[in-house]
């Protein structure tokens, strides 16, 4: 199980890695690609979106290559995103970078259709948000680095730029913009390089595949039964969908505003570009203390509820703080996210197998949509309002969060839902 546990580790640093450069992305683009602030919140809207249009797909696509192909597929589809982004800098094309972040973000839906289930039971159900947790450091670590390692490219001694480029005609800004485009071209190369070796290596580590189980039908169970067996299915899915929206909306918006956040209260570039790298700072200290306490001293379900609570008082320091104080908020914001996720999915799955839990999933990834949304809406609302007071988005959000943890405290999860649900079964054979 340990390297279950660290393969499946090194696909959580990927999707962070991958995932969090667009809080270096929005900056950038925003000034490569002469765009207004909500329109370079198109980046994040871009990148998730795919996660709800491809969710379905994808796990019905497992369903038919099984979990190793299809990582290595999603894999594949990841670096495709990744090489668009070279014709996308040389033409300065935003449609084509946004191109780009859709199709490496079907890929990551693919790789974590397959995943959030693997380590959601691979052991007891009252520690996983512990190991989940350990993925999220995974995770975290990746968003430390990506935002450190993508502003030094790309946005390298960019400090006077935006002054720059205000004092040059027409023809010396194109040039200009047009060199500042192309400096995401290598690192882009280098990341479809790591993607396709991956994809090659993936095929000879011996997961845990998931097959068709042999088992024979179960007795038909009642009309009555399956009708409450459906509702049941359906107020849970609705309810872990919404959680799994709200959770990624504020995660994503908390670390890929806060660079532009920078810069809307006078920060410098040069360090307004690495400001995500702070909020995940935040989420990592989050998980750890996760990964220490639960559920030794507390239990998962009480850390969600207390994670609620302390987002609702940080978004409002956000709103209330002056100037730094506030962006120092919104990196503390990454505190309170650091426990959302990790529970969320046990929550929203306990008891769950076969085609249910296959579905379950699908629908819970389609909820990352949230991580599209926000940012979009924050970005539009911050037009009209200004960008402090936008953050007022957040506390619907933490208060619906506080709903579901309040009632996953109330209730017990739902041993067994469907009672001849196996269509599918793990296979432990490798």
């Amino acid at each position: 199980m340990r390297k279950n546990i660290v393969i499946i580790g090194s696909f959580f640093f990927i999707f962070g890695f991958i995932s969090w450069i667009n809080g270096t992305l929005i900056p950038y683009l925003r000034i490569a690609c002469e765009l207004e602030e909500w329109q370079a919140y198109l980046v994040t809207f871009a990148f998730y979106i795919s996660y709800t249009a491809m969710a379905i797909p994808s796990s019905r696509l497992l369903q038919q290559t099984g979990m190793i192909k299809g990582m290595s597929i999603g894999l594949c589809i990841m670096a495709a995103g990744c090489l668009l982004f070279i014709p996308a800098s040389l033409t300065r094309n935003y449609t084509l970078f946004l191109t780009g972040l859709f199709l490496s973000g079907g890929g990551l839906t693919l790789l974590q259709t397959a995943v959030n289930p693997y380590i959601t039971f691979l052991g007891p159900a009252s520690s996983a948000a512990r190991r989940i947790s350990i993925m999220g450091i995974c995770n975290k670590v990746a968003g430390i680095l990506a935002p450190l390692i993508m502003g030094s490219i790309i946005l390298k001694n960019s400090g006077s730029l935006i002054h720059e480029l205000a004092q040059m005609n027409n023809a010396e800004k194109r040039l200009r913009l047009d060199q500042l485009s192309r400096t995401v071209i290598l690192p882009y190369i280098f990341l479809t390089v790591i993607l396709l070796l991956v994809a090659v290596l993936i095929q000879y580590a011996h997961l845990p595949e998931i097959k068709p189980a042999t088992t024979a039908p179960a007795e038909p169970a009642s009309h009555s039964s399956q009708t409450k067996t459906t509702a049941a299915l359906r107020s849970r899915f609705i309810k872990g969908f919404l959680a799994i929206f709200f959770a990624v909306g504020v995660e994503v918006l908390a670390g890929d505003s806060i660079g532009n956040y920078g810069l809307y209260h006078g920060m410098n570039l040069d360090i307004a570009k690495s400001l995500t790298s702070y909020t995940l700072t935040g989420m990592m200290i989050g998980y750890l203390a996760g990964i220490w306490a639960i559920p030794r001293y507390i239990s998962q379900q009480k850390a969600f509820y207390l994670s609620s609570w302390l987002g609702l008082i940080v978004t409002a320091f956000i709103l209330l703080l002056p100037g730094r104080s506030s962006v120092a908020a919104v990196a503390i914001l990454g505190l309170a996210n650091a426990m959302l996720w990790p529970v969320i999915w046990p929550q929203a799955l306990g008891g769950l197998q076969g085609k249910t839990l296959a579905r379950g999933s699908a629908i819970l990834i389609m909820g990352i949509a949230g991580g599209a949304l926000m940012p979009l809406c924050y970005g539009w609302m911050a037009k009209y309002i200004n960008n402090q007071h936008a953050y007022i988005i957040l506390a619907p959000a933490y208060l619906y969060m506080l709903y579901y943890s309040i009632l996953g405290l109330k209730t017990t999860p739902i041993k067994k839902l469907i009672a001849d649900d196996k269509q599918f079964a793990p296979d432990t054979t490798n």
